[in-house]
């Protein structure tokens, strides 16, 4: 069901160069201010919705679920476990949407590249930053690796491994620039495991996957419910109708 949906959607090119863009220019605007945080999550969400508008629902609803998932992952991530740590030490209003547009670039670059391009050279890119993060880079990066494994197992395996794949660029990109830039930084060993981690680590794209599977797998009821609702909402609607109007 999510490698149908996946291929039949039709996602804007422009939103490869769009997404990184935007994100890009919320990230340099990104302070401690509160009012200057709480505008760009107001922000950022009317331009979830319109990236949304002209796409098919099936996309609509993944876009969505994974901001979903993807919030109380930031949450137990961040928040409770704190293997990371946003500059003003919450979780940015602006977060949870951005989830939804990296996800939309990412089928966007997907679309332009192609699957079996785009799923080698994020196989490719992602072993070889693993592989530096364990021998060249300054932090050992031994969760990262952890991370790549798996992806590499969703780029092997699964059917909708074009989108993990194009995710895993606009999540690179977004990483690599938001940590230079101070916007989050990665704890030096996953706390409670001891486990060193980079910053950002090399793995960092696995738990968007991860986002993405749950909410690839969850969209297609979740339409099915609306759809169902819906019926129940007009016939109930019709039955209190008087007779003869």
């Amino acid at each position: 069901m999510a490698a149908t949906g996946f291929r039949t959607m039709h996602v804007p090119r422009g939103y490869a160069v769009a997404g990184p863009a935007y994100g890009g220019a919320v990230l340099a605007l990104y302070t401690n201010d509160r009012a200057g945080e709480r505008a760009l999550g107001v922000l950022t969400w009317l331009v979830l919705l319109c990236a949304l508008w002209p796409l098919p629902a099936l996309a609509r609803a993944q876009a969505l679920g994974v901001v979903a998932v993807a919030t109380v992952g930031e949450v137990a991530g961040s928040i409770a476990w704190g293997i990371y740590h946003y500059r003003s030490h919450d979780l940015p209003l602006f977060v949870p949407p951005g989830h939804g547009l990296v996800y939309l670039t990412g089928l966007a670059i997907a679309r332009i590249v192609g699957e079996r391009r785009i799923a080698w050279a994020a196989a490719v890119g992602s072993v070889g930053w693993g592989l530096a993060g364990l021998t060249l880079l300054p932090r050992p990066d031994v969760a990262g690796s952890l991370g790549v494994a798996v992806l590499g197992a969703f780029l092997w395996r699964s059917r909708a491994r074009a989108a993990y794949a194009g995710v895993f660029f606009v999540v690179a990109a977004l990483e690599l620039y938001g940590t230079s830039i101070g916007a989050w930084h990665w704890t030096r060993t996953l706390p409670g495991l001891g486990i060193t981690d980079g910053n950002p680590p090399s793995g960092a794209a696995s738990g968007y996957v991860g986002f993405d599977v749950m909410a690839m797998l969850v969209a297609p009821t979740l339409l099915y419910t609306a759809a169902k609702l819906k019926r129940a909402t007009r016939r109930v609607h019709e039955a209190h109708e008087p007779v003869g109007a």
